[in-house]
Parts: structure tokens; C-alpha cells; sequence
């Protein structure tokens, strides 16, 4: 995952964004969260919590008087607030992640997040979750695992998982092949805005420019494409503004490149670190669907999510006031005993229980399907292509950290 060279497109011509990736992705606060997490549940549903802990934020200037927050820890106090977007809101978002994206989807209410998703989801139809298979996805990763399979060896995070959703959303917007590179910088610049809020803005400013000019020729010359099929949508007569459609794109990457990278990174983790679910996906793939989800459960790429209360409210038996944040923590959710049994445990057959980790309610993940095909794909081609596929004895064994994002830093792996 570096640069291997090249100069990034930023301002400051010493800034690697993929560097600073790599420093952060390493998560070296956190390895595993999911014992706190129980050591919470087992305290109760919801707890107040200070904001500063929370998010980590000790020792920033400059935030004032913070308010109240709480956080979710079990299965059905999660679902309660996820599926209650009236007394939940998602405006929040507005005051933090809205100052790098923009207006987008992540931070509406109803009755504004309902026309906008009925707009924007008019870009994510069956036919082009069809022709985006075989088209984009397929190739994109057969084309990474032709750069190593005849090594014998590869570090699937860096040659694999990292680098193709954001290849694959670059395709899905009709990006031109040169400025791959250029934009696959901005968008790992972006993701990056919690570690590097300075560079994160500056990507944010460079791809709404970028953009601009792409939908300028869209609206002129339309393909098929997400620009085009964003810049013609409508519902009961209402079109999506250009500022509209700058905010999702910038979303989609971290919400579609970041989370996918993550997921199938963590999915691989726990099948090679138990080659007899490994051997048995390798023989049935109709084992697939299952085991994309039990790595979904099993380690989130995202833990948590965050609401605003609009009133008081009970959850789970605890009264929470108006206006306090809520940390909805997904993670915590998926590991709920009461609900999975064993859950620490990682096991594709398991009996299939709905999860949190795409949310729930009306904000549930709009690329969900998207993202399980995606993954579908690599884990499959991996299967395909590299007979005895195995991590590599000679490497420390994977580690999942992090504490808001998880995934393995690497995961290095030999084959025959």
C-alpha cells in the first residue's frame, strides 16, 4: 500500500496519503474492543458515556462543552434505535462528517432522506448490479491476482482487497484509466479525514472539482454510468442538484471502497485462520452468502454508528434525555450472547441471524448488495486461482484492530 513512487496530487508534494494510511490503518491503540464491549453489556443495555473517551478525543483543543452521549450495547437496544429514525436522528452528521462530504444521505431525516434515497438508488439497479459483475468487478480483481499468482505468494491486503473496490468505483463512475491513480489518492485521502482532517478537506475540495467536470461533459455526452444515471434521475419531478450529487460521490468512497475493503479482508482473516470452513466454501460455494455474512457479524468493518436524540426516550428500560448523542454500537450488537451464541466464535454455519453491521431501519446500507457481490467475486476468484491457498507460516498471524474501523494491517498468505 504505498505510492511506489509516484507523487500525490496534493498541495503538499511530501504528502503520501497511502503512508498515512498504513500509519493509522494499524490501529495501535486498539486490538480487540469485543471485551470491553461485553464487559459494558454486562453492565446493561445503555450507558452514559463522556464524549471525550468515547471517540477518543482526549487531549483536543478547542471542543468546548461537549454534549451528553450514551452508548448501545446490546442487540435490541441497537435495533430499537436504528429502526426509530423519528426520535434517532441522523443529522448529527451535519457537524461532522457533512463538513467533508457535503449534504448527503448519511445525515438526512425523513421526510428528505426518503426522496433522496429514491433518487440516488436509481444509479444501483438489478441490470447494472449485473452488467458491474462481469464487466468491472470480475476483471478488475482477476486482473490484481494476475500480478502475484505466479509469485507463490502475496500479502492479500496490499495486492488485493485494499486497492480494488476503489478500481471498481472508479469503473463504476466512468472514470478515464489515467486518472486511476490520481483519484484512487484523493479517495484514501478522504477516508482518511478522522486521522487527517487537513489533507481529508483538501481531497474533499480537489474531487469536488474533479467532478464538477465530469458531470458537466455527462450532462452533455450521458454513458452508462453512476454520473449519468445520477444526473438524469427523477422522482415526482424533483431532480438531484449538482452539490447533491458531489455529496454521494464523495460518500460512495468511503462508504463503498473503505467498509468493502475491510469486510472482505475480514472475512478472508477468518476463514484462514480455520482451514476446514475454508475447505468446505472451496468445495460448496452455495456456502458463500452464509459466510459473507458471519464475517459481517463476526468483526464489522465499521463498529459504530451515531444518532441524536429528539426527545426523551426509554431504551431497553433506561430513560435518555432530548438531545444527547447516541454511539450505536453495532459491534457490541453482533456479539450479543444473547442473541449468538458463542459469538466470539467465527463459523459460516452458524443459523443465520440478522446483523447489524449494515445498519438497520431506514438507513441500512444503500450498497449492501453491492458489496456482497463484490465479495462474492474476490473470494471466489481467490478460491478459483490459487489451489492450497494458505496464510504463510514464515509471517506473524493476521490481526484484526481498531476500535471505530477493523481490518488486518496485512495478510500474508502462500499457495501452490
Amino acid at each position: 500500500m504505498t505510492t511506489q513512487g509516484r507523487i500525490a496530487p496534493y498541495d503538499d508534494a511530501t504528502y503520501d496519503p497511502f503512508k498515512e494510511f498504513d500509519r493509522t490503518a494499524g490501529a495501535a491503540k486498539v486490538g480487540n474492543p469485543y471485551p470491553d464491549f461485553a464487559e459494558l453489556r454486562r453492565g446493561g443495555p445503555v450507558h452514559k458515556r463522556d464524549l471525550r473517551e468515547l471517540y477518543d478525543l482526549e487531549g483536543m483543543d478547542g471542543l468546548g462543552d461537549l454534549p451528553d452521549a450514551y452508548t448501545v450495547v446490546t442487540h435490541e437496544a441497537v435495533e430499537k434505535v436504528l429502526r426509530d429514525g423519528q426520535t434517532f436522528s441522523s443529522s448529527g452528521y451535519a457537524e461532522s462528517m457533512g463538513m467533508v462530504m457535503g449534504h448527503s444521505i448519511l445525515e438526512m431525516d425523513e421526510p428528505e432522506h426518503r426522496a433522496y434515497r429514491g433518487l440516488v438508488q436509481q444509479a444501483f439497479t438489478r441490470k447494472a448490479m449485473v452488467r458491474w459483475e462481469s464487466d468491472l468487478v470480475r476483471p478488475i480483481v482477476n486482473g490484481f491476482i494476475d500480478s502475484f499468482a505466479g509469485r507463490g505468494r502475496a500479502d492479500l491486503v496490499a495486492d488485493l482487497t485494499f486497492p480494488f473496490p476503489v478500481r471498481v468505483i472508479a469503473g463504476m463512475l466512468g472514470l478515464p484509466e489515467e486518472d486511476l491513480d490520481t483519484f484512487h489518492a484523493w479517495a484514501v485521502g478522504l477516508t482518511n479525514v478522522g486521522a487527517d482532517f487537513e489533507h481529508g478537506m483538501e481531497a474533499s475540495g480537489k474531487l469536488r472539482d474533479y467532478f464538477a467536470g465530469i458531470l458537466a461533459e455527462r450532462r452533455r455526452q450521458p454513458s452508462e454510468d453512476v454520473i449519468t444515471a445520477l444526473a438524469q434521475a427523477e422522482l415526482e419531478g424533483k431532480k438531484l442538484t449538482d452539490e447533491d450529487i458531489f455529496a454521494f460521490l464523495r460518500l460512495l468512497l468511503p462508504a463503498g471502497a473503505e467498509t468493502t475493503y475491510r469486510s472482505s479482508s475480514n472475512l478472508l482473516t477468518g476463514l484462514l485462520a480455520n482451514p476446514d470452513q475454508l475447505e468446505a466454501l472451496r468445495a460448496d460455494r452455495s456456502l458463500m452468502p452464509q459466510a459473507i455474512e458471519e464475517a459481517l457479524r463476526w468483526e464489522p468493518p465499521l463498529t459504530a454508528i451515531a444518532r441524536t436524540t429528539t426527545r426523551e426516550v426509554d431504551i431497553s428500560g433506561v430513560t435518555v434525555p432530548a438531545g444527547v448523542i447516541i454511539n450505536v454500537n453495532m459491534g457490541a450488537a453482533n456479539h450479543d450472547p444473547a442473541r449468538y451464541p458463542d459469538p466470539e466464535r467465527f463459523d459460516i454455519f452458524r443459523d443465520p441471524q440478522q446483523h447489524m453491521s449494515f445498519a438497520y431501519g431506514p438507513h441500512m446500507c444503500l450498497g449492501m448488495h453491492l458489496a456482497r457481490m463484490e465479495t462474492t467475486v474476490a473470494i471466489g476468484s481467490l478460491l478459483d486461482r490459487l489451489p492450497g491457498l494458505r496464510l504463510d507460516p514464515d509471517a506473524p498471524p493476521p490481526e484484526i484492530r481498531g476500535l471505530a474501523f477493523r481490518a488486518p494491517k496485512e495478510l500474508r498468505v502462500v499457495f501452490d
